[in-house]
């Protein structure tokens, strides 16, 4: 009784620990975003000043171009009627025509600086916004994830407790949980985390660079800075759809399923098709979920276990009850033969138990697996919603 107990604490621990490491990223990715306003600040100001100045160039320009045309003109007069003027007044004519020309080409080299000046830091300015949106987004997804951590994972504790008290498979399941929580801790410490460690040192390494080696360094310390962002982002949203596909509760199961069973096609290289059968209901949001899980445990075993290169699943609705099937053409296995870790079949079963349904499993070595499960539907667990 007392190592349950102390398994539970160390479950516990390692969930306190996953949370304060996530909560350590978001607050990464937050300083992240304020230094990134604090140069959006600074390049607008400075993007300000530089418009001033070009307006002013182009003033002063307009002026300096008028009086070098009267220039250019009198000096037309002198030299057609040279011998009107003496040698003096030709000689200042000509100096001020010449002295006003070369401070309109000064003036006009002046503003095509200001000018690919003011181009450039408005190119800065939307990196940098990018760069703050993207931290945005993050930090929303990091809270989501946190939401998880802190809502739904924080109760397989009190899960753990109850089996401890009803000793029913108490230690496996703690066994189960601490794995799964263990390889969390190491996906978020090992992928966001560094990820975002790395994109604060990135962004103390770009102000460095805007100060002592230029405007092209730092553009590409940016962009790799971007690349790191969309890296993590997508390293969260993968993290947040293996503890719960949002799209189950936006769009249901069968669209999450199928998008799920296209995935698993992509990534093993196996041919999964899906058949639905009867007419698609929105059902209970936990009815749901473990209706899902149990098709996604009945697959990935096919892929991993079974290493199948065709898998069938069917679903069937009924007015009271809804049937799924799994069938592979793997390598099977007897079921008459006891395995070792096989808690991913036990957990269906106990699954389905817990729903009031049927489990039933028939394999052949060399001949494949085929996994049925009924499920009943009560009035209640049907929503109004349909699908399109």
């Amino acid at each position: 009784m007392n190592s349950k107990k102390i398994s539970s604490k160390l479950l516990d621990q390692i969930l306190d620990e996953t949370i304060y490491k996530v909560s350590e990223s978001k607050n990464e990715v937050f300083e992240i975003g304020e230094l990134s306003r604090k140069e959006f600040e600074r390049l607008l100001k400075k993007l300000e000043n530089i418009k001033i100045d070009v307006a002013k160039v182009i003033d002063e320009r307009d002026l300096l171009e008028e009086k070098t045309r009267l220039a250019r003109n009198r000096l037309a007069k002198v030299s057609h009627n040279f011998n009107k003027y003496t040698e003096e007044d030709v000689k200042q004519v000509y100096e001020t025509a010449n002295d006003l020309q070369i401070k309109l080409n000064v003036l006009r080299e002046r503003e095509i600086q200001l000018r690919e000046r003011r181009d450039e830091l408005e190119r800065r300015l939307l990196q940098v916004k990018e760069t703050i949106s993207k931290a945005e987004n993050l930090t929303r997804h990091i809270s989501v994830v946190l939401n998880y951590l802190s809502g739904d994972l924080k109760r397989m504790g009190e899960l753990i407790e109850d089996a401890n008290r009803r000793q029913t498979l108490g230690l496996r399941i703690i066994e189960a949980q601490e794995e799964e929580r263990r390889r969390l801790s190491r996906e978020i410490h090992d992928g966001p985390a560094q990820m975002l460690a790395n994109m604060l040192l990135r962004s103390e390494l770009i102000e460095k660079k805007i100060q002592y080696k230029g405007t092209d360094a730092a553009i590409a310390e940016f962009r790799e800075l971007r690349q790191l962002v969309r890296n993590s982002l997508q390293e969260v949203r993968r993290i947040i759809y293996d503890l719960r596909p949002m799209a189950l509760d936006d769009f249901g199961l069968i669209p999450t399923l199928k998008k799920y069973i296209n995935t698993v096609s992509e990534n093993f290289g196996t041919e999964v098709t899906i058949q639905i059968i009867g007419q698609e209901k929105r059902l209970a949001s936990n009815l749901e979920i473990a209706l899902f899980r149990l098709a996604q445990e009945a697959v990935q075993n096919a892929c991993k276990h079974a290493k199948a290169s065709q898998i069938q699943v069917k679903v069937e609705f009924r007015d009271e009850q809804l049937t799924l099937l799994v069938k592979d053409n793997g390598i099977g296995f007897d079921y008459n033969v006891k395995k070792e870790n096989a808690f991913g079949l036990i957990g269906m079963n106990e699954r389905v138990d817990l729903l009031e349904g049927k489990f039933m499993l028939e394999s052949t070595p060399e001949k494949g697996t085929t996994i049925l499960i009924q499920i009943p539907i009560k009035k209640q667990e049907v929503r109004d919603e349909v699908y399109n």
